[in-house]
């Protein structure tokens, strides 16, 4: 690998990017324009059903609430109380009741929250006593900003780095370059290490314009958050360098493309929690390196977690990302 080569590969696709404004500028002000409209317009998630934690067995309350439609019961060990009330405050459950002792938790800044406290109180619940939530409470903004910012670096590594190459090889750019002494391996690293040093710059700069806007909490480490990111982004590009590898048509590949960014989006809870879905389907959404980065994201700027505990997300990203790479390189064809 030639080191001259490969800054000039460089060199030439940050060039590209960066004079390309509207691709620039969507890059910037997609994300901003997502996290302002959450966090003025409505703050609350959009699911058919409401989830309410139920402590203890649910078939000797006789409750009426227990029994109105559109809850989800999430049966709750009593042992497991405390983790359920950090669930209220981060917006992954609506409400905690707890029919023996007679009281419930809410999130005082959550929409759902809010309406399932009025309807216990008018179908039997008058007595129940409600609980507050320790510490501040976290605003759905404070939860939705980690999923956001994970989802505008999905598309700029996919389509940034799959989408391009395509086009290259639809254009006869790699045609051409394939008669230079430039190597496969030179012309992907630069590629990867373009595309990844411009998403993490578009990232801080989105990060840093929404918490002057907005303000949201951020109780970890940054530079934790910086690594999960990198790694994440990382592991993305890799992912679409599988598509770039041999498809030759941009249509096929934004299919491709929309294949894979889609259901990333859906089932890695950028838009809403995974709890309380089925078992296989929160299973599922480990696949997706999304899904590790909105986790160790969400619990380093929410909880104040540390590297050791999210050492299982930064170890599943790195392997994805070493698996996706070898069948980029492996299957790479330059026509």
């Amino acid at each position: 690998m030639r080191w001259q080569r490969f800054k000039s590969v460089l060199r030439a696709r940050d060039r590209e990017f960066i004079r390309d404004r509207s691709a620039l500028a969507w890059n910037i002000l997609f994300p901003l324009f997502i996290v302002i409209g959450f966090a003025y317009a409505f703050t609350g998630n959009q699911l058919e059903q409401y989830k309410v934690a139920v402590i203890g067995n649910t078939h000797n309350s006789t409750l009426a609430f227990l029994s109105t439609e559109y809850l989800q019961l999430i049966k709750t060990p009593r042992e497991d109380m405390e983790t359920a009330i950090n669930k209220v405050q981060r917006h992954q459950l609506d409400m905690l009741i707890d029919p023996r002792q007679k009281r419930y938790w809410v999130n005082d800044s959550s929409p759902d929250g809010y309406m399932l406290e009025k309807v216990l109180a008018g179908t039997g619940g008058e007595s129940y006593q409600k609980q507050s939530v320790k510490d501040e409470q976290i605003r759905y903004v404070d939860w939705l900003i980690p999923g956001v910012l994970g989802m505008n670096m999905m598309f700029s590594a996919l389509f940034g780095v799959g989408y391009v190459i395509v086009r290259y090889r639809k254009n006869g750019v790699l045609k051409r370059l394939r008669a230079t002494p430039l190597s496969a391996l030179e012309f992907l690293s630069a590629q990867i290490v373009s595309r990844l040093w411009l998403i993490m710059a578009i990232t801080i700069v989105v990060y840093a314009g929404c918490h002057l806007l907005i303000g949201f909490a951020m109780y970890g480490n940054y530079l934790s958050l910086l690594l999960v990111y990198t790694l994440g982004a990382f592991a993305m590009i890799s992912m679409g360098l599988i598509v770039a590898a041999r498809v030759k048509s941009e249509e096929m590949a934004g299919g491709l493309l929309n294949m894979l960014s889609w259901p990333m989006m859906f089932l890695s809870g950028v838009w809403f929690s995974l709890e309380g879905l089925h078992p296989l389907v929160q299973k599922l959404a480990l696949i997706f390196p999304l899904t590790h980065i909105t986790q160790a994201a969400r619990v380093i700027m929410i909880d104040g977690a540390g590297l050791a505990d999210i050492w299982p997300n930064l170890l599943a990203l790195c392997l994805m990302s070493i698996v996706f790479l070898l069948l980029g390189v492996f299957l790479f064809r330059w026509e």
